[in-house]
């Protein structure tokens, strides 16, 4: 008994610092956000006594999602997802089987310049591909005939790319750890039997690293829908993009342009509620493959 009180004891020794940090930094705030989402500001009088807080329950939240603004946003992430996520899983596979495969040469360097765009903040990755997209400014549009590439029909084009340019190198890390561990012999096996190098990749290391499949498609499906910095970076100058083109830019311009904190929050909330159905959703996904 006392053997089993002291391994409890160092178990919540170990595990205190956790779930104070997370307490404090995850559950206080969205519990911050929550009760600002019950409030909102309204003038009081005739307009000359300024504004009052008022309780109003779930009124912030039905108006958000009566706000088409709101819900059109939710269209762009859509659109954003069916763009990137083949593109970059697509992409990071294939370098990370290219690069297990031992066809290419100096694995290290490659596995370096393609992971350096990762380290790069998304805000100095905006503004990078920011002066690649001006017209006048760009060598790459004066070159391809001044491509308007951040215009209404180019602006989705435009995140996507930056999105990849900084994700892709660091899911291909992913992928190619997950290769490694691969034990010599299963593929040495299937060599044996006969497979080529391409049945191999596709038959026997693919199915082997589903689990790290299915971790990177649910850290991207939440970080579609939390896509702020990249836009945000190119509203300023596109055309295609404006203050709430994405959820997460509705909430900003609701808090800082609007100054509405109490809808900033229930939009938040909201798009909480969503990534943790959508994380809910690609893990059971996940286990039952």
């Amino acid at each position: 008994m006392r053997e089993s009180a002291r391994r409890r004891g160092a178990i919540l020794l170990f595990t205190a610092p956790f779930f104070v940090l997370f307490a404090v930094a995850i559950l206080a705030p969205l519990g911050y956000a929550v009760y600002l989402s019950l409030f909102s500001e309204k003038s009081s009088g005739l307009g000359f006594g300024g504004s009052e807080t008022v309780f109003v329950g779930l009124g912030n939240y039905l108006d958000t999602v009566k706000d088409v603004a709101f819900t059109d946003g939710f269209l762009i992430i859509l659109g954003y997802c069916v763009l990137y996520i083949p593109l970059m899983i697509g992409g990071a596979l294939a370098l990370a089987l290219l690069l297990d495969s031992g066809l290419a040469k100096l694995t290290r360097l490659f596995q370096l310049g393609l992971f350096l765009p990762h380290v790069v903040p998304g805000v100095i990755a905006g503004l990078i591909w920011l002066y690649l997209y001006l017209p006048g400014v760009s060598p790459v549009v004066d070159l391809l005939g001044d491509v308007d590439f951040l215009g209404g029909g180019h602006a989705l084009g435009s995140v996507v790319n930056v999105a990849l340019w900084e994700w892709v190198g660091y899911n291909m890390i992913i992928y190619f750890a997950a290769l490694q561990a691969i034990p010599a012999e299963v593929v040495e096996a299937a060599r044996l039997d006969g497979a080529g190098a391409v049945r191999i990749a596709l038959g026997v290391k693919l199915p082997l690293i589903r689990g790290a499949v299915v971790t990177t498609v649910l850290f991207t499906i939440i970080g579609s829908l939390q896509l702020f910095t990249e836009p945000m970076v190119l509203d300023n100058v596109s055309d295609g993009i404006v203050s709430t083109w994405t959820p997460n830019m509705y909430a900003y311009n609701q808090a800082f342009g609007n100054n509405d904190i109490g809808q900033a929050g229930a939009a938040s909330i909201l798009l909480a509620l969503l990534a943790a159905v959508a994380s809910y959703a690609v893990t059971r996904w996940g286990s039952r493959r």
